[in-house]
């Protein structure tokens, strides 16, 4: 099975952001004086839109004090958070791998491009992609992938690759083939569930799959 396209997700998928994002959601939560949470019940909220997070995490519909906290998680995460990410073992090896190939990257992330755009230039891995996709406003990645194929930037010959549901179900509502791994955030019943067409335990596997090996 050729795929024209591989579409990356970012957090759980090519990067560790547990620190920057733990951090940035306990300064956020203090500041208006929440109980800050574990590391455990903040990780597993990982993937999904920042709003959407942080709604559940609050258990608040007041859609004016949810953009309250998602500004202050922003505040400290764009000035350091970014920078506590870290790369996946091995991640940099697939990469340089499948670009010998002529492989055709990008990445579709939940996070604003301008963010991924300078996590994905810390690692020294922008120039594998030939494209950041983020979201606008509370746009989601289902929407994300639309635009891309509106915009000829993909073809329907794309394969979405991602640690969460969410990355999966956007792709099938685009008609694209999905991929999940099984490093980041997302558990294997949670994947399973939308019947990705392959499932990938470390980034040597997904390299050996893609270039035919």
């Amino acid at each position: 099975m050729h795929f024209d396209t591989l579409i990356f997700d970012l957090d759980g998928t090519l990067s560790d952001p547990k620190l920057g994002v733990v951090r940035s959601m306990n300064f956020a939560l203090s500041s208006f004086d929440y109980t800050p949470l574990s590391e455990q019940e903040i990780t597993r909220h990982i993937g999904p839109p920042l709003e959407e997070t942080i709604q559940q995490i609050i258990g608040s519909d007041d859609g004016y004090h949810v953009d309250e906290v998602v500004a202050k998680y922003r505040e400290r995460y764009f000035e350091i958070g970014y920078t506590e990410n870290k790369l996946y073992p091995h991640i940099l090896e697939m990469l340089s791998n499948l670009a010998e190939r002529d492989i055709r990257m990008g990445v579709c992330t939940s996070k604003f491009q301008s963010i991924a755009e300078k996590i994905l230039e810390k690692f020294t891995v922008r120039q594998y992609f030939e494209f950041v996709s983020g979201p606008t406003k509370k746009m989601v990645k289902a929407k994300q992938l639309e635009n891309l194929l509106a915009k000829n930037i993909i073809s329907g010959n794309a394969i979405m690759i991602g640690d969460r549901a969410i990355d999966l179900i956007a792709a099938k509502s685009n008609g694209l083939a999905k991929a999940a791994v099984l490093w980041g955030y997302g558990d294997e019943k949670e994947l399973l569930a939308e019947k990705p067409e392959f499932l990938f335990a470390d980034p040597p596997q997904l390299t050996a799959q893609f270039i035919g090996a």
